[in-house]
């Protein structure tokens, strides 16, 4: 049996190339209750249970984003939907439900996040300053709810 929480390898190139014009969003719980969500063009496939990103940090998506806290990631490519009949045939979507990890100081998840993200991302930060998020994927879905491996 496949489960449910893998990214099909499909995506991969999709979602590492979805900035500027797919860019992921990113969203976290608030304090007071209200989601924030927040572009995000460093957003790739860690490994297939894994997408990571990277934080530059500041505002209110850094501050929330602690290791442990749930995150989801909406990924939308209008050009893989196709009426049903795409890659992701309701509407081009995926969803990503899982848990953060941070890694602000030097290691080799940090090398592997910074690496593994488009290098216009990488320009924005030359100093290398931001930490690496990843987010244990839990759950994968398609707009209409349907588990995302099926399409792999």
């Amino acid at each position: 049996m496949v489960e449910m929480g893998k990214i099909p390898e499909v995506l991969n190139r999709h979602i590492l190339d979805a900035y500027p014009d797919n860019v992921c969003l990113v969203a976290t719980s608030q304090p007071d209750g209200y989601c924030q969500v927040s572009p995000r063009g460093s957003v790739h496939v860690y490994d297939q249970d894994t997408l990571g990103y990277w934080d530059r940090g500041s505002g209110t998506t850094h501050d929330a984003v602690q290791t442990g806290a749930k995150v989801t990631i909406f990924f939308r490519n209008g050009a893989i939907g196709g009426g049903g009949k795409g890659l992701l045939p309701a509407g081009g979507v995926a969803r990503f439900y899982g848990i953060a990890e941070v890694h602000a100081e030097d290691d080799d998840v940090r090398e592997k996040v910074w690496n593994g993200m488009i290098a216009h991302e990488r320009e924005r930060d030359p100093e290398k300053k931001g930490r690496a998020v990843l987010v244990r994927i839990e759950k994968a879905e398609q707009l209409d709810h349907k588990p995302l491996w099926e399409i792999g």
